[in-house]
């Protein structure tokens, strides 16, 4: 864009990346999407996509991270209402995310007792995926509510009062008890400051009610309660059969709070729209979730579905890196050329390119087991495996990737009226949310020690779908030996995650993508030499179709 001020004209500067379909734009996306068996659902992802990918949408994202949310602890008269409020464009990608279904898609059928939708689990990771890139603070409360809601349904009391109302896509952001709500949401509260990732550290107390309810009074504080306006949260807290996850509603049926205080919201680097806080509950009424002294297991399942999440938002926050960079790059021009004619920036962008499609081909293969698994062993093999490989590897590969994408942009890319710094800033928490790298990498390898047959089965079905290619037969074979040395697994279970996530990124490459996105993936990711930076491309050889691979990223 040109324009004449009074001192020189502006030129050379890359336009805006807006107004754009966030679907149809993206080829591995919609691929992925077709063959892992949402073609049912394309065109209600492609109406999400060019709504959300609109210029007015894209600004109120803006919007909504530097409006940070407020907490108002008192009221005027001095009365505690523990109230946060929030910039309106939060209350917008809410009600965005609830009208697709991206809280609710994945259970609306087992409520209703009709087959399930086909292709709801990819629907539900595609719509995480592209939100993710316009706004991802709010999928916080939308992934929690997600998962909350499968435990719910062995609780047939808890089940007939909210379910209808946790399933409703009519967004209600009123305080008020469910029974005054056109929908509600549900967070979580598991962290305490002594724990951390320890939760069974846990010093929070539940007493019950009387010797044969469900119903406690629970004492004690967490550390991390993200969501904190969401109208009920899953909580773990010791009760006299040992940890335990109670269902705690925010307000009681009179409209008064339940006991919970918010004592300040986190100052956090990123994911700035969305409140997280410190809490304390005295008094507060739960019902019990599962059975006394089985709270892990119970919050377990509900982690696994916001891993997954976490998996399908940093593929997504990888899409919007590379994009912003490639679209800068085709409109700047340096020493008299675009940048994207430059060869070393054509090298930067496509080894860029190779790990954003490995990632998103990785979470959609993901989506198919979620989809599959209740009616084929098989599928829920590969997701108790997976999840975790996915988790670690997509959230690990987020920073390192804006990082370079922001340096292609230069220096617009570090100012805060660009995309890059919001994204810079939200690029590592998916990796500490939800349990941090070495966590996923011992789950991985508890996985594995498990069901060790089980999940030899998994890889060798990945190393035969690479279509016999050595370099995978290898892979395995390596991560087979190191697996069979505990005491060396343990030590090197970072080595052996990323490996299993790249021999199933490769074999879905291979498998799916053109020959030189899956050649080039292969020969640079595991048939190449150490490399640290991108562009390096480790090997590969000095015939990388940059251009080949560029085109897939983005249409000329």
């Amino acid at each position: 864009m040109a324009g004449t001020l009074d001192t020189h004209e502006v030129f050379n500067q890359s336009p805006p990346y807006r107004d754009i379909n966030l679907f149809e734009s993206d080829r591995p996306l919609a691929e992925a999407v077709a063959r892992e068996g949402g073609e049912e659902v394309a065109h209600s992802l492609s109406a999400f996509g060019a709504r959300i990918g609109a210029g007015d949408v894209l600004d109120e994202g803006r919007a909504a991270n530097s409006w940070a949310p407020v907490l108002h602890a008192f009221d005027a008269s001095g009365h505690r209402i523990d109230a946060i409020e929030f910039h309106p464009a939060y209350h917008a990608f809410m009600a965005r995310s609830m009208a697709q279904g991206l809280h609710c898609q994945a259970f609306e059928h087992v409520a209703t007792g009709a087959p399930p939708a086909a292709g709801r689990q990819v629907a539900r990771f595609a719509g995480i995926y592209l939100m993710s890139q316009v706004e991802a603070g709010h999928v916080c409360p939308i992934t929690m509510t997600h998962a909350c809601t499968a435990p719910l349904f062995k609780e047939p009391d808890l089940a007939r009062d909210w379910l209808p109302k946790i399933l409703s896509r009519d967004y209600d952001p009123a305080s008020l008890p469910i029974e005054k709500k056109r929908s509600v949401t549900v967070g979580m509260g598991m962290t305490e400051k002594q724990g951390g990732t320890d939760v069974r550290a846990n010093t929070s107390s539940a007493e019950p009610l009387s010797s044969a309810g469900r119903e406690y009074v629970l004492t004690g504080h967490k550390w991390f309660m993200s969501a904190p306006m969401c109208d009920a949260f899953m909580m773990l807290a010791q009760a006299p059969g040992g940890l335990s996850c109670f269902f705690v509603p925010r307000l009681r049926p009179d409209g008064s709070s339940n006991g919970l205080r918010l004592l300040r919201l986190k100052n956090k680097m990123g994911n700035r729209s969305n409140a997280s806080s410190e809490v304390e509950f005295a008094g507060a009424q739960g019902t019990l979730v599962g059975e006394e002294g089985r709270g892990v297991a119970t919050i377990l399942e509900m982690v696994t579905l916001t891993r997954q999440d976490c998996a399908a938002s940093s593929a997504g926050l990888m899409r919007w890196g590379l994009v912003n960079a490639l679209h800068h790059a085709r409109h700047r021009s340096v020493f008299q050329k675009k940048l994207i004619d430059q060869p070393l920036m054509a090298m930067v962008l496509a080894d860029m390119a190779l790990d954003v499609e490995a990632a998103t081909a990785l979470v959609f293969r993901l989506a198919r087991a979620a989809g599959r698994a209740d009616e084929d062993e098989g599928e829920a093999a590969f997701l108790r495996l997976m999840t975790p490989v996915a988790k670690y590897w997509c959230c690990k590969s987020v920073p390192p990737l804006v990082n370079e994408a922001m340096e292609c942009v230069g220096g617009n890319g570090y100012v805060e009226d660009g995309v890059m710094a919001p994204l810079y800033r939200e690029a590592p928490l998916n990796a500490i949310w939800e349990g941090s790298g070495n966590v996923m990498c011992l789950d991985v390898l508890r996985a594995l020690e498990k069901s060790n047959a089980e999940a030899e089965a998994v890889l060798t079905g990945l190393a035969m779908q690479g279509g016999g290619d050595a370099r995978l037969g290898k892979v395995l074979d390596e991560v087979a030996g190191l697996l069979r040395n505990p005491a060396r697994a343990v030590a090197e279970a970072r080595f052996a995650v990323e490996q299993i996530a790249l021999l199933c990124a490769a074999s879905e490459l291979r498998a799916h993508a053109p020959g030189e996105v899956a050649d080039t993936f292969i020969a640079s990711r595991l048939g190449g030499r150490y490399r640290q930076t991108y562009g390096t491309f480790g090997g590969a050889g000095s015939g990388v179709p940059a251009r080949q691979i560029l085109a897939r990223v983005l249409e000329d």
